[in-house]
């Protein structure tokens, strides 16, 4: 995987077309046969992320020197599965010759084992009611500390619209 990823790829500003040295290719060739081999293994779920790339001409040139490769493969597949992972495996080379960093994170599925959005903000504001309702106490059992006043105060400003008072 070392020599894919110090793989030079040229390209001739002219013409935009890559000019690449047959080792080279053929050193693209087994990264790309090693990254189908090893995405077909793969269920989707197992499958490693890939990140966004740029569009410079040194990823477009890796990009152009492997499109030819892929069309023995994707003539030779039988059905969609088959071809998803021959162009994830291309996708997978791309990145390696180019030295991109992979996630090892796992694939986002269905289920995930992360704490919900909606869960964490719910836990926040039980805690922050909870951190009032303990300062309230304080406050009416004649605790007059300068952590407790102003929170106190602050909260009593923030509900006297809402209070009704009795005459």
């Amino acid at each position: 995987m070392d020599a894919a990823v110090n793989t030079q790829v040229v390209v001739d500003s002219n013409e935009d077309e890559t000019v690449a040295q047959e080792p080279e290719l053929e050193q693209m060739r087994s990264t790309l046969e090693e990254a189908i081999v090893e995405t077909r293994s793969k269920t989707l779920e197992n499958r490693t992320r890939l990140p966004r790339l740029a569009l410079s001409k040194r990823n477009r040139a890796v990009v152009r020197a492997l499109n030819p490769m892929l069309v023995t493969y994707l003539e030779a597949s039988r059905d969609l599965c088959e071809t998803d992972s021959i162009l994830f495996g291309a996708a997978l080379a791309v990145c390696r010759i180019i030295g991109a960093k992979l996630s090892t994170a796992r694939r986002a599925t269905g289920q995930s084992s992360a704490i919900p959005a909606w869960r964490i903000i719910i836990e926040k504001r039980i805690a922050k009611a909870r951190d009032l309702i303990g300062r309230l106490i304080c406050f009416r059992s004649g605790n007059t500390r300068p952590r407790i006043v102003p929170t106190v105060v602050a909260e009593a400003v923030r509900r006297a619209p809402n209070w009704k008072f009795r005459a």
